[in-house]
């Protein structure tokens, strides 16, 4: 997959660098960072502009472009020994989800598992998330309430997101921990609510009921690890 912008390139040769197959240049860069590219004995490929924005697909590629690994999934079995995991369901919008990554993996969430996305798009979602998505464990799974019944035998507890849920406060605390967020305009399915341990709202100040699902779960993680604490 091609993954690409000057941010997302250093990254991925400062820490990622054995997920390397191919350097695209199309622009002059600086010379120490050119000697850096050349140590990791990859091809680097010089191309013209039209070669490169078609190589990024339209996308603000700064002259840097990379073709990289796929990146691998933790197992949801690895995933059932962690404390803290959120799961997307039906999250679609790929700026949503990278910035849902780019949250998750700064407040320290151990793991992501996505849910009804069909063709997940890693290269968008890694953009999206500046990065981060590189240092966070992550799986893709079909069925939601599969996970639910994996996670559920695995004696997590589970939270679920609603406009009309319970504030965190009241709940006693608990060590292993699911975070459930719902589809961008639905919110999370009544089947999925109806399987959870608590659903949790965030309580407003103003006569206001809508945030974006990544702004409400930056906003529920950080509550959570603050109620854990």
């Amino acid at each position: 997959m091609i993954v690409y912008g000057r941010r997302i390139v250093e990254l991925v040769v400062k820490r990622h660098k054995e997920l390397i197959k191919t350097i695209y240049l199309s622009k002059e860069i600086d010379k120490k960072f050119f000697h850096s590219l050349k140590l990791l004995n990859k091809p680097i490929i010089k191309l013209d502009s039209k070669k490169a924005q078609s190589l990024a697909r339209g996308g603000n590629h700064q002259g840097y472009l990379l073709e990289i690994e796929s990146l691998k999934q933790t197992s949801l079995k690895e995933v059932c020994q962690m404390e803290f995991v959120l799961v997307l369901c039906g999250v679609s919008d790929v700026g949503n989800i990278g910035s849902i990554f780019r949250t998750a993996y700064a407040l320290g969430v151990s793991s992501i598992v996505i849910c009804g996305v069909n063709n997940f798009k890693q290269e968008g979602a890694i953009r999206a998330s500046a990065g981060a998505m590189f240092d966070m464990q992550f799986c893709v799974e079909k069925n939601a309430l599969d996970v639910i019944n994996v996670l559920k035998n695995s004696q997590f507890i589970l939270f679920g997101t609603s406009i009309n849920g319970e504030i965190l406060d009241n709940i006693p605390r608990q060590e292993k921990i699911a975070l459930f967020l719902g589809n961008e305009e639905v919110g999370l399915t009544n089947k999925v609510i109806s399987k959870m341990d608590h659903v949790l709202t965030i309580p407003f100040k103003r006569d206001f009921d809508s945030l974006n699902v990544g702004i409400a779960g930056g906003i529920l993680i950080d509550r959570i690890n603050s109620w854990k604490n």
